[in-house]
């Protein structure tokens, strides 16, 4: 799901205007020798909902030709593979049920009342595990974040008495942005070129950015429509602006470029109408689309499990305690008591759809090949030779990236031998 919901206030990145110099014959230094005095830079690159075969559509000669000259697999994505649990599975290394980013929309009993949306920004529901800009900071290592979620929120910190316009203590990136949708992907790029201008001292060493034009594309026309492509053509001249930018500076990069989660098609022909089976006053229903969440109102906790814990067409149905292993998914307290997960390509919804509508989505089953995630890795720091396994869990680039930064990693789900051969050795 795009985080277009998000706050529509932006706080940019603020570039750094450098005073000319007057060049001296004796004193200036080539550009080579410009680059070598640079330390690469780490960017990360999210493109939101770009399934590893948009590669295959021949519309994205700037991405090809990183992966042809770096590294490229296909990676899974957490369960639920939703937008928020993936970008912050990526960034700490844990996945949703040990992150507490468990959904796109939760609730949790220490906040009766509350709902967690995507436009949250409350350190409480993100200060459960430490996301790699915090570690880079408290090392003394300057990031710099054009867009990421959770990366607008002062972690570790908590709101104060003057909430929502104030939080009491908490960690930021040293350059951090509320997100804005209508910030277009050409400035998204020029600022992270812009802070990447500045001296050596305040220049960034970790840089994130987001783009979120294909899974909004994905989502209205579906994964296979022709304006989706156009979108992953679009995002890939992007991409081909950012290299170019870093060429026209003489910066080195490491560039890891992913996404969060796939799409596949959907229709409202194949809906799976809660209300069919189940009585609306025996259930509150939490969370909709290819998986459903959901708590029994009081006393009706066996009526509702008659109806949802039997077989049904096109779906699965679990108490949260009995979710099978394989998801990692289920022990977290913001986990609701109930799930339903449907077959790819289908939706769950309280009621039949009114009207007729196509598109894309994705929450469904984290091994699903549709639900595939774009894996790429492009720098002097990687050795080409290594093939990362095809579909690793994507909770293993968060130790990548410590290492690429030089920080320790804190305690994470993920295995550091998956991708111990990608870094280059010395």
């Amino acid at each position: 799901m795009s985080v277009r919901g998000l706050a529509a206030l932006a706080i940019l990145l603020l570039p750094v205007a450098c005073a000319p110099l007057t060049p001296h014959p004796l004193a200036a230094a080539p550009a080579s020798a410009t680059a070598a005095a640079k330390a690469p830079v780490t960017i990360l690159v999210s493109i939101d909902g770009f399934r590893p075969d948009y590669l295959d559509r021949g519309v994205t000669p700037n991405l090809g030709k990183l992966a042809a000259q770096g590294v490229t697999a296909s990676m899974r994505p957490s369960f639920p593979s939703k937008t928020f649990p993936n970008h912050w599975a990526i960034v700490t290394g844990d996945r949703p049920d040990r992150s507490g980013i468990v959904a796109n929309k939760m609730e949790d009993a220490a906040r009766p009342g509350e709902t967690f949306t995507m436009e949250s920004d409350d350190p409480f529901w993100w200060n459960g595990v430490e996301p790699i800009w915090v570690t880079a900071e408290r090392a003394g290592i300057r990031t710099a974040t054009m867009f990421w979620p959770g990366s607008n929120v002062a972690w570790g910190g908590m709101r104060d008495q003057k909430w929502p316009h104030a939080i009491a203590g908490g960690t930021r990136p040293s350059d951090w942005a509320q997100f804005n949708q209508a910030i277009g992907g050409e400035q998204r790029v020029n600022q992270v070129i812009d802070v990447l201008r500045r001296p050596s001292d305040i220049r960034p060493r970790f840089v994130t950015l987001y783009f979120d034009i294909v899974d909004t594309m994905g989502h209205s026309k579906g994964p296979d429509a022709p304006e989706t492509t156009a979108a992953v053509t679009e995002v890939d001249a992007l991409i081909g602006k950012l290299t170019a930018g870093l060429s026209t500076l003489d910066q080195p990069a490491n560039l890891v470029i992913l996404s969060d989660h796939g799409m596949e098609q959907t229709s409202s022909e194949r809906t799976i109408a809660l209300d069919g089976f189940v009585r609306a006053s025996d259930y509150r229903l939490i969370e909709s689309g290819p998986y459903a969440s959901m708590t029994a109102l009081p006393g009706r906790e066996k009526a509702l499990e008659r109806a949802l814990l039997r077989p049904h067409p096109h779906m699965h149905c679990w108490r949260k305690d009995q979710i099978p292993a394989r998801f990692h998914y289920g022990a977290h307290p913001r986990v609701p008591p109930y799930l339903c997960l449907a077959e790819t390509g289908w939706t769950i919804a309280a009621t039949k759809p009114t009207s007729a509508s196509v598109g894309g989505n994705h929450g469904y089953d984290n091994q699903a090949p549709e639900m595939a995630a774009l894996f790429i890795a492009s720098g002097p720091a990687f050795n080409r030779t290594f093939r990362p396994p095809e579909g690793f869990p994507n909770v293993n680039i968060y130790a990548l990236l410590a290492r690429l930064i030089g920080v320790a990693p804190q305690p994470n789900d993920g295995d550091p031998a998956v991708l111990d051969g990608l870094l280059a050795r010395p």
